[in-house]
């Protein structure tokens, strides 16, 4: 009888010391697009933005796809999906896969911190960060409205900015040929073929992990307010873009952490 207790008591611990792990959130319910707003810029070019929650060209819907269902990104024109909620200090995990139809080029991002106005990022988004998703750039850095971040880069032989692990941080400042640092690897996946993606965010530090690669590091987000005027920034919303390319996304979700796995700073 001892013996029966003292095991019962053991599994208690260790079911306790097991779900001491954050649960994920998932951002899309599988359904519908409860918990986001779209904003959708000018339909032609020179026309005026549609605006908040008007989205006549269904640039955003939920589809069947490969018997599972997925959010669809049409690509059509400049337009933004946003969470209604903010974040801060998470892990993030997003698959995405191209589809067919390409309007100008295989384009889109995933912002994250974003604040302010839809608008203030190339006439459409919020000032964020982007972990570029554009295929052939998946991983780069770039700042979308009034960001502003410190990345270890170097400039290779085409006058090009390039995150380097262990170079000297420098500013990745908005409106500057800083404002895109590219990935230091390609780890993309083939078009048609599903990528996954994930963000690590805890205080002002960012890392974009491409396929279980680590290829960017931010550090010391922050709001751009002009020259040696910087707001701490580490919290937003997450947008997603509509920018010259369909693709399909089916599953997205952040989970709550308290640290950054050491190996991925690294």
């Amino acid at each position: 009888m001892k013996n029966t207790f003292f095991l019962f008591l053991i599994s208690i611990l260790v079911f306790s010391s097991c779900s001491t792990e954050e649960p994920w959130q998932p951002l899309f319910n599988g359904q519908d697009l409860t918990g986001w707003d779209t904003w959708c810029g000018p339909t032609e070019e020179g026309g005026v933005p549609v605006g908040l929650n008007k989205d006549p060209l269904n640039l955003f819907s939920v589809v069947d796809l490969e018997g599972e269902k997925v959010i669809k990104i049409s690509g059509e024109i400049n337009a933004s999906i946003a969470t209604q909620e903010e974040f801060e200090n998470y892990h993030l995990v997003m698959e995405f896969k191209w589809g067919e139809k390409v309007y100008s080029t295989r384009n889109s991002g995933l912002l994250y911190h974003s604040y302010g106005d839809f608008g203030a990022g190339i006439g459409v988004w919020m000032s964020s960060h982007e972990l570029q998703l554009k295929s052939g750039n998946i991983g780069d850095s770039y700042r979308m409205g009034k960001s502003y971040c410190e990345i270890p880069m170097k400039k290779n032989a085409e006058e090009k900015y390039i995150y380097s692990k262990g170079a000297e941080k420098a500013p990745s400042i908005p409106d500057t040929e800083t404002r895109i640092i590219a990935k230091d690897a390609d780890y993309e996946n083939p078009v048609g073929e599903w990528n996954k993606i994930e963000l690590y965010c805890l205080g002002r530090t960012s890392v974009h992990v491409i396929n279980g690669k680590v290829n960017m590091i931010n550090y010391n987000s922050g709001k751009y307010l002009g020259p040696n005027n910087i707001e701490p920034l580490s919290k937003g919303k997450i947008q997603l873009q509509s920018e010259g390319g369909e693709l399909f996304i089916r599953s997205i979700k952040v989970q709550p952490i308290s640290e950054i796995p050491q190996e991925l700073l690294q």
